[in-house]
């Protein structure tokens, strides 16, 4: 299988014969775009480790080798320009773009690829499970690098994922943890970092890289910001008075207003973010799955999708409609009878013992406030106190690691455009956990999900049906979750700003440099 670009092609043809030009030198002057999230941007620095929020700022300072195109729903090049598979899939030859430096100043060629994805790999950590099917990186000239696998799996889509196939300079340092903790990066993306201050506001500061590839021949942001705004309230107010550029998410009221305001663009399309509410099957009252069947009956799927107004869909399953692995006709009802006769048979619920839940979510998300008011005012009459806590998401996910909670509310989005990882990640048993905050431990599930990456590739019929199977065992017979619903993406941001595509493989990305200051 082959994917070229003729463009990309006859540029490989000219750097045989003649040096890459310098690229123009980044833009000056021009006003920061200023990004405002809800949460702390960056967790961990390590590029094999990262797997959170920092994918906002990552994904503008790093590359991989390949990037998912949402219109053709293939990957296409990024630091490769083209690329082959061998018949039976095993394997996998890229060719790179020419003429690449990292941040540090040193060549981006196929040794530095070969580097990079094989301390990824021996990291194990984050979303290193990517590259499982690796079993050796072959250099076959400075910019042709071969991967040899034990099973075949689509390494081209493997390489766009959002997590672990960054590409960076392992020679940026000689202890390149610290290197990282402190920091810094050694990226080759059009953004380099020159100002971190972790817990304040305006958290993080990133500034144009000179020598990228890309050139900065046109209008381009030289600086861009990421600005931490808890209350969504403020950062709608700062968007108006153009001191912030985006807003990754508003609450329907907010939203509705920004879709008639002056100055302001909207953008609303569907995703791949997943709703979670991952129950603790481990320790505490949620071990009784009784107790567990009973909170997911009560959950009220449908007035949240209602009262939300357009910026959520009903789920059905786990993996969300667009991916291997969506499960169609299993939309979840409200059921407060079976929850109250489930209660009850636990030795709780009304005339039973008290019951007492605490549930975790991230601190500035309207939408897990309203799901925690609905839930609790749902399990009240059943004699069922929730106590709901919003919290930075550093500290709620450092707990749930911890196994501190009954509840543990959270977003999910695929590593790459597959269905896997919301099982592979979340639900395959996991010690100590990472994700799976539900701390199931099913060896029949862990075996069945083992199964999936190379059926992908080689009996996609049988790659859907383990899929449905597993939806069935975590959903069903081990009821370690409820999946209230998969989020609409609903953006504000400055009208000045041209050229702003949402792409569904990359939640809550912006480009930057893809996009047109004006004004």
């Amino acid at each position: 299988m082959r994917r070229r670009l003729a463009a990309a092609a006859a540029l490989i043809l000219l750097a045989a014969c003649s040096p890459p030009p310098e690229p123009p030198q980044a833009p000056s002057g021009q006003s920061p775009f200023v990004y405002v999230e809800n949460l702390d941007i960056v967790t961990e620095w390590d590029p094999s480790k990262s797997y959170s929020n920092e994918i906002v700022a990552f994904q503008n300072i790093y590359e991989t080798l390949t990037f998912w195109n949402p219109v053709t729903k293939k990957s296409s090049p990024r630091l490769a320009t083209s690329w082959r598979s061998s018949p039976d899939g095993r394997t996998w030859t890229f060719n790179l773009r020419p003429g690449v430096t990292f941040h540090t100043g040193r060549p981006l060629d196929a040794a530095a690829v070969k580097s990079s994805v094989e301390r990824t790999m021996s990291a194990n950590a984050g979303a290193s499970y990517i590259w499982d099917a690796v079993s050796s990186i072959r250099v076959d000239g400075p910019t042709t690098v071969t991967f040899a696998l034990k099973y075949p799996v689509p390494l081209d889509l493997v390489a766009s994922s959002t997590y672990a196939a960054y590409i960076y300079d392992t020679q940026a340092a000689p202890d390149l943890g610290k290197f990282f903790a402190a920091g810094r990066d050694a990226g080759s993306g059009p953004y380099t970092v020159t100002k971190w201050q972790k817990g304040k506001e305006e958290e993080l500061t990133l500034s144009a890289y000179d020598k990228y590839w890309g050139g900065w021949g046109r209008p381009h942001y030289n600086t861009v910001k990421f600005r931490v705004v808890p209350d969504p309230d403020r950062a709608w107010r700062l968007l108006q008075r153009g001191e912030v550029s985006f807003v990754a998410r508003l609450n329907p009221r907010l939203f509705a207003a920004a879709s008639s305001a002056p100055g302001v663009r909207t953008s609303e399309r569907a995703s791949f973010q997943t709703a979670m509410l991952l129950f603790n099957t481990a320790n505490g009252p949620m071990r009784d799955i009784r107790v567990r069947r009973a909170v997911q009956k009560a959950v009220d799927y449908q007035g949240l999708i209602e009262d939300l107004k357009g910026a959520v869909s009903p789920a059905s399953g786990i993996i969300p409609e667009g991916l291997m692995g969506y499960v169609p006709g299993r939309a979840p009802r409200q059921d407060l009878e079976g929850a109250a006769l489930l209660l009850n048979r636990a030795g709780y619920g009304p005339g039973g013992r008290p019951l007492r839940l605490r549930l975790t979510y991230g601190e500035g998300d309207t939408d897990w406030h309203l799901l925690a008011t609905k839930l609790t005012a749902a399990l009240k009459p059943l004699n069922v106190t929730i106590d709901a806590r919003a919290m930075p998401w550093t500290a709620q996910w450092e707990q749930g690691k911890k196994r501190g909670q009954d509840i543990f509310v959270m977003y999910w989005w695929p590593d790459y455009a597959d269905g896997y990882s919301y099982f592979g990640n979340v639900f395959h048993s996991a010690n100590p956990p990472v994700f799976n905050l539900a701390y199931l431990r099913d060896q029949g599930l862990d075996a069945l999900l083992d199964t999936v990456p190379e059926l992908t590739v080689t009996d996609r019929t049988a790659a859907q049906r383990a899929y449905e199977q597993a939806t069935k065992r975590v959903l069903d017979q081990r009821v370690a979750a409820a999946i209230p619903w998969v989020v609409n993406y609903q953006r504000a941001y400055q009208g000045a700003v041209q050229g702003y595509n949402d792409n569904p493989a990359y939640p809550d990305v912006v480009f930057v440099y893809d996009l047109r200051p004006s004004g």
